[in-house]
């Protein structure tokens, strides 16, 4: 396996800086943010490393003599709207850009791009499956021409009053993952595991990793923390913000050696990256940097 983080934390970075920083601290390998420029207010959106529209051949060049001269690997090109929002326009910008982004880690001899199914949040996930697979297979069928593996990530999306009720990503739950590995099955058509996600949905994130091995692309590393007293005050229908918050790895309730004791089982050999969206590390920079240091000497200890 190979340790990284996700660089949406570092939006002020070039990408030079991003790798620089992680030989530095002694990651492995970095997610490179490629979301189209300015087009995202969400946080931890719209951050653009690699700028999919700029890609020349020159680029291409400085881009591998950036990673050899590092010896810092990007582990995938990441970008995560909604392509099945109903919102058409948005959508189709989603779409076209998704194109782009793998036919850029096509040209950059990357195997991996990271991105969310999307949903109609206000629709069941019954009701949205028509135009999940009008939009996905074609996707999928120009990932399998570039040979570029699409890992969904299984955020659920649904944590403010704007995403309520049903979120914004259709894949949360082995078997909606299961149904949509079945109906559009490809190699090349997979999952970027987040075992945060299934914390605050109460379910069991060891239990996938065997049934789904051969689905694991990519993995995010991040926690979560229930407040089990908050839970009782609220309940399970609110929005889940009001009961759990994103940590560190290490900080909530993840049970770190039991999730690598499963992914090493399942032969799992791939990269892990770190996903900060812990508030207690964003008052500046400084403190941005160090949840990424403190991150990596944690997780390093499953990960030589």
């Amino acid at each position: 396996m190979q340790l990284g983080f996700v660089s949406a934390i570092l939006p002020e970075f070039d990408l030079r800086q991003v790798l620089n920083l992680a030989k530095e601290i002694g990651y492995d390998c970095v997610e490179i943010m490629c979301w189209p420029e300015g087009k995202s207010d969400r946080r931890y959106a719209g951050i653009t490393h690699i700028d999919v529209d700029q890609l020349n051949k020159n680029r291409v060049k400085e881009i591998h003599q950036l990673v050899n001269e590092t010896g810092v690997k990007i582990s995938g090109l990441g970008y995560y709207p909604n392509p099945l929002t109903p919102d058409r326009k948005e959508a189709l910008l989603a779409i076209n850009h998704l194109k782009r982004i793998i036919k850029a880690a096509a040209s950059l001899e990357l195997k991996n791009i990271n991105t969310f199914v999307g949903r109609d949040w206000s629709k069941s996930a019954t009701d949205n499956w028509p135009l999940f697979l009008k939009t996905w297979k074609p996707l999928i069928a120009l990932a399998e021409k570039n040979k570029v593996k699409i890992g969904i990530e299984n955020c659920p999306m649904l944590f403010t009053a704007d995403e309520w009720p049903g979120g914004k990503n259709l894949a949360t739950t082995p078997a909606i993952w299961r149904k949509m590995f079945a109906d559009i099955s490809s190699d090349y058509f997979g999952l970027n595991y987040d075992p945060s996600h299934l914390i605050w949905q109460h379910m069991n994130y060891l239990k996938p990793i065997q049934e789904f091995k051969n689905k694991l692309f990519h993995v995010h590393a991040k926690d979560a923390r229930l407040d089990q007293a908050q839970l009782d005050e609220v309940g399970v229908m609110a929005h889940p913000n009001t009961y759990h918050t994103p940590k560190l790895p290490g900080l909530g309730d993840v049970d770190w050696g039991k999730l690598f004791s499963h992914l090493t089982d399942a032969g799992y050999r791939g990269a892990v990256c770190v996903e900060v969206e812990d508030r207690a590390y964003e008052g500046s920079l400084e403190d941005r940097k160090r949840s990424l240091v403190q991150a990596h000497a944690y997780l390093r200890q499953y990960i030589v």
